[in-house]
């Protein structure tokens, strides 16, 4: 059996995890926060944690399990001697290593038996390893990177062995053949090498992004009357990145063929592959392959030619809650990896999250096309919580002392006042009395928690952090409202400091929720955001699930910039505005002056000029007059007598125009004096 997918790195978010060759005993998973874990499937319990130096900039890339059978190194003591039994399991022990692949080019080698890193291996490679592979005998490692080059390391000596050019970009995956002589690599393409002599045997082609998954499907050739030369006939597996479509090729003799001979087609991009290799003709492949989506599919084939339509799953598992406890509406539970256990009968599924992942042994039931499992996961993690070993351990008590302490486990606490408080409190039950509910003491706590005081008059941040990690688990408005209303920096900074990582996420939603509400309640939220980010910018910066989870800040704050350019412009235009209507107000304030003309003095027309603009003009001499008369009716002799002078006036105009008009303009002087 041979499990691939989210093992190897390659542009998979998902968290690397790998099952240990012998019996699928152990799971090791690297979570988010850069912590390695190996579990143990048959109970569930955490072995081993191990955090490297550099678990945040060199974060866990890939992982891989060193063979079950390898063979021994050689001995500097001289001749052989026949091992003991003790001896013996010590040597078989000593190949249970787990080879870790980081971001920044290293390889580390961890000892599960004696938990501790054994080895580190170094200068090899430049930059992120994408797939690590165990040969089966020989006992080396090979490695493949993103700065093009595949490596051969001795893992006694820790050294390179060889090191070749794999493709012209990045290489993403690495499978080791059957009998441990050809080497499959993927880049842009698949390419099969020889181990002695480096050089590429054959050239696949077919993929269109990343290979994240290789592996042989079958051991023996289909065809079993014809010699066997250990890599002629086998058939392979491949799955790339943001491809619905597992192709399925064969290596042949001839090296016209190079597509792949048939596909198996998923509802998601794959993540994680097992599969049951076939040892004969007749026996069918069963394949197993975890998607994106969190949904397991299960194929069952005899890999026997050419197939031109893709394969679709015989059945499909996904996993649900109830929804009867607290959420009316089931929710799914995304399966992380997957694994056939020793009998080909049943299934391992790791289904949950990461850091507390749940394995469950499943029978295979192949006949019902879909199968959706009910699981209630909070009470199966309380469970593992509960059964869970560890190092912690807890004093004995007297069964009548009764200790209740705010906070979250492994946080330190001030409670000298707290136990004094207590103490009277149970002082004053009597025997007969009933005992308090859990939300009588809660509250108790809280307010003795608050009634903390230091020498400055606050409470002590040692108390805010707890209670603001109450107030978040609780969801109480009130405690919420006591911390986050705090608005001396220094405060801020140091609750912010001494808070546990698990209670940043649902701090800055309850930051971001608050941000919608008022704008005083927003500008005090923006202190509690800037020490967020500020202290605990390397812990969210591991977080795979980032930009989901801050999503609706980030929306929230470009809202608010773009709303901030735009009212920017509002005001500088009805500042414009404003200043214009100012500059009108003052100069219709300023003395009204009469701009009506009190006299108008016209010319005479030219001799072009027509009959009825004269009189026209008349009109508006008389309309004149009258108004003349109406507004000086107090000097009415001076009125009379220059209506008189203008009446004479008017008929001179009028003789001149009709003279002009009957040709009579070029009168004596002495006719025009008598006929005046």
């Amino acid at each position: 059996m041979a499990a691939a997918g989210a093992a190897c790195g390659g542009d998979a978010p998902r968290a690397p995890c790998a099952f240990s060759p012998r019996g699928r005993r152990s799971l090791a998973l690297c979570g988010p926060d850069g912590r390695l874990r190996v579990w143990d499937t048959p109970s569930s319990r955490l072995q081993h944690e191990y955090v490297p130096s550099a678990h945040l900039s060199a974060s866990c890339t890939c992982l891989a399990w060193a063979p079950p059978g390898g063979r021994q190194p050689p001995s500097k003591e001289g001749p052989q001697r026949k091992k003991r039994k003790s001896e013996a399991a010590e040597a078989g022990e000593q190949f249970d290593l787990l080879a870790i692949g980081t971001a920044v080019g290293s390889i580390l080698l961890y000892s599960t038996v004696k938990g501790e890193l054994q080895s580190k291996l170094d200068g090899g490679h430049d930059n992120r390893i994408n797939c690590v592979r165990w040969h089966q005998d020989s006992g080396c490692l090979y490695s493949c990177s993103e700065d093009k080059h595949i490596v051969e390391w001795n893992t006694q000596t820790c050294k390179v062995k060889c090191k070749w050019k794999g493709d012209n970009s990045s290489v993403s995956c690495l499978c080791i053949s059957p009998d441990g002589k050809m080497l499959l690599s993927a880049g842009r393409t698949i390419k099969l090498w020889d181990l002695e002599t480096k050089e590429v045997y054959r050239n696949f082609t077919g993929h269109a992004t990343a290979v994240s998954s290789l592996m042989f499907t079958t051991v023996r050739p289909p065809n079993e009357s014809q010699p066997f030369d250990g890599i002629t006939g086998l058939y392979f597996l491949s799955g790339a990145a943001c491809d619905r479509l597992l192709s399925v090729w064969q290596i042949r003799s001839d090296r016209k063929d190079k597509n792949a001979v048939m596909s198996f087609t998923v509802t998601d991009e794959p993540v994680f592959i097992d599969l049951t290799v076939s040892e004969s003709k007749e026996e069918p492949v069963k394949l197993a392959v975890v998607c994106r989506d969190g949904q397991l599919h299960l194929f069952e084939h005899i890999l026997n030619g050419y197939c031109k339509k893709p394969l679709t799953s015989n059945c499909t598992i996904q996993i649900a809650t109830s929804g009867k406890d607290s959420d009316a509406t089931p929710k799914p539970v995304p399966i992380l990896a997957a694994a056939f256990c020793s009998d080909k009968q049943s299934l391992l599924l790791v289904y949950g999250n990461t850091l507390q992942p749940i394995i469950e042994r499943v029978s295979l039931n192949t006949a019902e096309s879909h199968v959706c499992l009910i699981r209630d996961v909070q009470k199966t993690m309380a469970l593992q919580t509960e059964m869970s070993v560890t190092k912690v351990k807890t004093p004995i008590v007297n069964k009548e002392a009764k200790v209740l302490v705010p906070g979250i486990p492994g946080h330190s606490a001030t409670i000298k006042s707290q136990s004094s408080g207590m103490q009277k409190m149970e002082s004053k039950r009597k025997p007969g009395d009933k005992e308090d509910s859990i939300e009588d003491r809660l509250g108790a706590m809280d307010i003795d928690t608050v009634k903390i005081k230091t020498k400055g008059g606050l409470p002590q941040t040692d108390s805010f952090a707890v209670l603001l990690v109450q107030g978040l688990e609780s969801n109480d408005p009130d405690i919420l409202n006591k911390v986050l209303q705090t608005r001396k920096d220094a405060l801020i900074k140091n609750t912010i400091a001494k808070i546990p990582v698990h209670a940043v996420i649902p701090l800055l939603h309850e930051i971001t929720k608050r941000l919608q509400g008022h704008p005083y309640s927003a500008s005090q939220m923006v202190r509690w955001l800037k020490s967020v980010f500020t202290i605990h910018a390397s812990y969210l910066s591991t977080l795979p699930d980032l930009v989901p989870q801050l999503g609706m800040l980030y929306q929230l704050m470009e809202s608010r910039v773009k709303t901030l350019q735009k009212l920017s412009r509002l005001h500088g235009k009805l500042y414009l505005i404003i200043t214009q209507v100012a500059a009108l107000e003052k100069i219709q304030d300023a003395t009204n002056i009469n701009q009506t003309a009190k006299l108008v003095y016209e010319e005479e027309s030219s001799e072009d000029g027509s009959e009825d603009e004269m009189i026209a003009d008349k009109d508006s001499d008389e309309n004149w007059d009258e108004d003349e008369e109406k507004g000086e009716q107090s000097d009415e002799e001076k009125g009379e007598q220059s209506d008189e002078e203008k009446g004479e006036q008017s008929d001179e105009r009028e003789m001149a125009v009709e003279k002009e008009i009957n040709g009579e303009s070029d009168l004596d002087p002495e006719n025009e004096s008598e006929e005046e």
